[in-house]
């Protein structure tokens, strides 16, 4: 475990502000051991607003599974993402990236950087239903993150994304090895983040997409954007 990782999962914790347009309670906090000092995003569970299509009391566990996945396929989209105890009680906890300002997100969003159709292809993976602009991270021009992955992973198609522009494309051999490896450990990886039929779902997601071989287009039974896109 990196020195980074370790402060995050074991340091003393302090809430150092509060981002107060987010929909759920999103921290600013610093975890501290010795000298070090590892600037954080803190969302207790205790701060989540209950959703009408999700079950309670979970959405940290399904950020935690979103990481887990993406880093056990190689795709390194998540900054480092955990459960752990907090001021506020058992929450995520996931490192805090500073962007490059100089990176026009939407630009960057619009484009065909490899990281920004890694990311399309793993919310098609992930069913997620919040990929906006303001999720998106550029650490720099070469190195993208993506955040907020709490509404993930529901059993019914639910993807709404601002990365459209790969609708229909045949996905390359990778990408193909990528979904396959997926459906080999969906279940052992995620069974303690996800319900039996929530990694079903996942499992049959990734059977369509292999079994299309292309990206998914925007539904006609449900917003393929989210709002505000931002």
């Amino acid at each position: 475990m990196s020195d980074v990782r370790k402060v995050i999962s074991t340091g003393e914790m302090s809430v150092e502000g509060r981002f107060v347009d987010a929909s759920n309670a999103t921290l600013f906090a610093k975890c501290v051991v010795g000298e070090m000092e590892v600037p954080v995003i803190y969302k207790p569970i205790a701060g989540e607003r209950p959703l009408w299509d999700f079950p309670d009391g979970n959405l940290a566990s399904r950020e935690v599974a979103a990481y887990l996945l993406s880093e056990e396929l190689g795709l390194h989209l998540i900054p480092f993402t955990i459960l752990r105890d907090g001021p506020f009680g058992p929450g995520m906890v996931q490192e805090w990236i500073e962007i490059d300002e100089a990176v026009d997100v939407v630009d960057l969003a619009q484009g065909q950087h490899p990281s920004i159709r890694a990311m399309a292809l793993f919310d098609a993976i992930i069913n997620n239903t919040d990929r906006k602009y303001g999720h998106i991270l550029p650490k720099n021009p070469d190195v993208i993150f993506g955040c907020d992955h709490g509404v993930t992973f529901h059993e019914d198609p639910k993807l709404r994304t601002v990365l459209w522009q790969f609708a229909g494309e045949g996905f390359s051999e990778k990408e193909k090895q990528i979904l396959q490896g997926a459906s080999q450990i969906a279940a052992s990886l995620l069974s303690e983040y996800l319900t039996r039929r929530e990694v079903e779902a996942l499992n049959g997601r990734l059977q369509e997409l292999l079994k299309h071989g292309a990206f998914p287009k925007p539904s006609e039974d449900w917003p393929s954007i989210p709002w505000p896109p931002f």
